[in-house]
């Protein structure tokens, strides 16, 4: 009965934030190619993905802007909405809720744990923008903000830290 949140709705000074759990299946699929053993919630993840599907209503009904399913890589898909808002994203990396067993097993294999979360799509997590001023539904957590889109074309739309991401966005369908 409402109109649905598309990609489109972002605006600078929205706040970012995603449902879910981020970096798991590409945990698991990292455990799958070294053939080595790890959290048994990986592998699960990476074979049964478990999305937050009660939590794109939620945001709807608190006001988000912009939403889209984690599903390339958090990267990759927040770049749809920058795109398609004519925005630019940018992701604090210290405010992502990493669990504790995730990043020893990074540590183990000697992987960036942030790898994971920002380039590792296959947990459909979900991420949204909202105002400003919004209050967060339960079950998100803030991690970027929505800044104005640089007027040099080639800036990149989705930063880290203020910083372009070296290495793959995520998943590219094209490639």
């Amino acid at each position: 009965g409402r109109a649905p949140v598309t990609r489109a709705g972002a605006h600078p000074g929205d706040k970012v934030a995603i449902a879910g759990e981020l970096g798991w299946s590409a945990c698991g699929y990292e455990l799958l190619l070294r053939g080595v053993d790890g959290p048994p919630k990986a592998l699960s993840r990476h074979r049964s993905p478990e999305p937050p599907y009660a939590q794109g209503p939620i945001a709807a009904s608190a006001g988000a802007t912009a939403m889209i399913d984690v599903s390339d890589g958090l990267l990759a898909d927040l770049g749809h909405i920058a795109r398609e808002s004519d925005v630019g994203i940018d992701l604090e990396p210290g405010a992502f809720p990493i669990p504790d067993e995730l990043a020893e097993t990074a540590r183990r294999l000697d992987v960036d744990v942030l790898t994971w979360m920002l380039t590792g799509g296959e947990d459909h997590a979900l991420a949204a923008c909202y105002p400003a001023a919004a209050e967060i539904p339960q079950g998100w957590s803030v991690v970027g903000t929505v800044l104005k889109r640089s007027a040099d074309s080639s800036a990149p739309r989705v930063t880290v830290a203020g910083t372009a991401w070296a290495g793959p966005q995520g998943w590219d369908h094209f490639a």
